[in-house]
């Protein structure tokens, strides 16, 4: 965690005021993102990092390349305790300050930047869409945040992280996908359980 950084966040009791669930919600999407740019503040991260009353907005990047997907963990000697071992397919982080652009959309500015600060990819990007909002309130570490789930399709394999002292990374194919994320926590079995097994089974 940077000192002093400031992150994006929306106050619970707006983001829930008229529905609540749990997991991956794939409609009304624009609604959330309209309600998301028109209430969003910054505060200090440290102040509400273990506050559920604010919802830190997290952009969280699915990358697809023909049929396997990018999948990655932390190493032994990462410093995010909360989330060590767990595989992770979304690419993203906290939205900042930074990501302000007068005219631009802050939330595709901000998932762009932590896509290029992330990883290195040689190649290019066919089509970038959201598919869904994720809503998990598990453990701790994802009940303060909210995420904005991405679905990136590109034309090359050549995807790399660029912290390899603490990250490490590869493309999985789809149908060995779920045995690496089911005994994990985090954000990543939820988005195979409720978007990408369904590929599998022929519903998209």
């Amino acid at each position: 965690m940077k000192k002093n950084e400031k992150v994006l966040v929306v106050a619970r009791e707006v983001i829930f005021k008229n529905e609540h669930w749990q997991g991956l919600k794939t409609e009304n999407l624009d609604y959330y993102l309209n309600l998301i740019k028109n209430n969003f503040q910054f505060r200090l991260r440290n102040e509400i990092e273990n506050d559920s009353s604010w919802q830190q907005i997290i952009p969280y990047i699915v990358f697809n390349f023909q049929d396997k997907y990018f999948l990655y963990h932390y190493l032994k000697l990462a410093g995010e305790k909360r989330l060590k071992n767990d595989y992770l397919l979304g690419i993203g982080g906290h939205i900042n300050p930074i990501d302000l652009r007068l005219g631009e959309d802050i939330l595709e500015v901000g998932s762009m930047r932590e896509w290029n600060e992330e990883v290195l990819y040689k190649g290019n990007l066919l089509e970038k869409k959201l598919i869904g909002i994720l809503n998990d309130e598990k453990r701790p570490v994802e009940a303060v945040h909210l995420g904005l789930v991405y679905l990136f399709v590109g034309d090359s394999p050549k995807i790399f992280v660029r912290e390899k002292d603490v990250l490490e990374g590869k493309l999985i194919e789809l149908k060995d996908l779920g045995k690496h994320v089911k005994k994990t926590g985090g954000w990543a079995p939820i988005v195979y359980q409720e978007y990408l097994s369904k590929f599998l089974r022929g519903e998209r």
